[in-house]
């Protein structure tokens, strides 16, 4: 397997920029998902790796070559489509077989790396059906298992599971894991679905109008987002924004705005002190907003009292969406709470989790 690098690479179509001066490594043997929304860049970017679209600007390298000018069927890599694209005529068997025949490889050979992917796979007792005998996950693992046959140097994903039922697309994450921990593989991996980014990823690369925005391992990357898109986009519900101002009253630091007014922890606020009269966007997510019952373990907080809009119960939890003052909040609390629409409710919000963002570069301050 080998490292993948991006060098300032750039994609022009006439006049309109799909991707601009993506910089970006992807370690050998390392789980990279590339998210963002639709048209963003993702795949025009994972594309210009395979070979299938021409680069405008800048250089890919794969292990120690530039590949720039490669043709796609010599770059060593693989890559799985978001249709499947099996061969309807074929068995599985023939269906993982065939691009080793076109290659001329022995019969002998193409039987061993057939069956070791399939035994990879659990295909084992499938090799004889054909594409249309199989669920959708099935056939997914197919297409998956004519990749690996190839034993290329690097695996190239677009959004393999979003044809997927919800069920089959946690079943097929967990196998994903499990295919790049035994074959560790280089992979570089497009979706749209968040969820998928965080769980699968070692490391994420956000993109947005094809720039790339943060790339960090999930959890830095849901705790400490770069910008104010970067918050928005990884966690669902998505974070809460609400605009206000800085102020200081002695030495402690206040944001305020027309709902409520939450103080600054001294460890952090230093970071404000340039905000001080000034305009920022406050940032704090759903799940750091609880019911009282459920707070009892937070140090740093303060209550809210607000009137609530609709509730969503999901099971184990509730997402609670509420009005402080004229300010909406989204809140995620215990699955046991009693909040209905139109009564009064109080929330606790974990002080410790706030998010600041400057309203003009929209770039994080804290």
């Amino acid at each position: 397997m080998a490292r993948v690098l991006l060098e300032n690479v750039t994609k022009k179509f006439n006049d309109v920029v799909a991707v601009k001066s993506i910089n970006m490594e992807v370690k050998d043997q390392e789980f990279v998902v590339m998210v963002g929304p639709s048209g963003c860049g993702k795949t025009t970017t994972l594309r210009m790796v395979a070979g299938l679209e021409e680069i405008t600007e800048g250089n890919i390298h794969i292990g120690d070559r530039r590949i720039n000018d490669v043709p796609p069927k010599d770059r060593n890599i693989a890559m799985v489509f978001q249709n499947y694209a099996l061969y309807p005529h074929m068995k599985v068997y023939d269906n993982m077989a065939f691009g080793l025949k076109l290659r001329g490889l022995p019969k002998k050979d193409i039987e061993e790396r057939v069956n070791e992917a399939a035994n990879i796979l659990g295909l084992e007792k499938l090799l004889d059906r054909y594409p249309k005998q199989l669920s959708g996950g099935q056939r997914q693992r197919v297409a998956l298992g004519r990749t690996i046959v190839r034993r290329p140097e690097v695996f190239l994903m677009d959004e393999p599971l979003s044809n997927l039922d919800a069920k089959l697309r946690v079943a097929m994450r967990a196998e994903l894991q499990r295919i790049h921990k035994t074959l560790k593989a280089t992979v570089i991996y497009v979706t749209h679905d968040q969820v998928e980014a965080m769980t699968l990823g070692q490391r994420i690369a956000v993109i947005l109008n094809g720039e790339l925005q943060q790339v960090e391992n999930p959890l830095s990357v849901y705790s400490k987002p770069a910008n104010r898109f970067v918050a928005g986009f990884i966690g669902s519900p998505q974070m809460n924004f609400v605009d206000g101002t800085i102020s200081k009253q002695g030495d402690q630091y206040i944001f305020k705005c027309e709902g409520f007014e939450l103080p600054v922890p001294k460890d952090v606020d230093h970071l404000l002190e340039n905000y001080v009269g000034k305009d920022v966007v406050f940032g704090i997510r759903p799940e750091d907003i609880w019911d009282i019952p459920s707070s009892d373990w937070i140090k740093d907080k303060i209550t809210l009292e607000g009137t609530v809009d609709f509730r969503e119960i999901i099971g184990a939890e509730t997402n609670v969406f509420l009005t402080v003052g004229k300010v909406p909040l989204a809140s995620r609390v215990g699955g046991l709470c009693d909040a209905t629409s139109g009564s009064k409710f109080k929330v606790v919000v974990n002080l410790s989790k706030l998010h600041f963002f400057d309203p003009k570069s929209q770039k994080a301050i804290i």
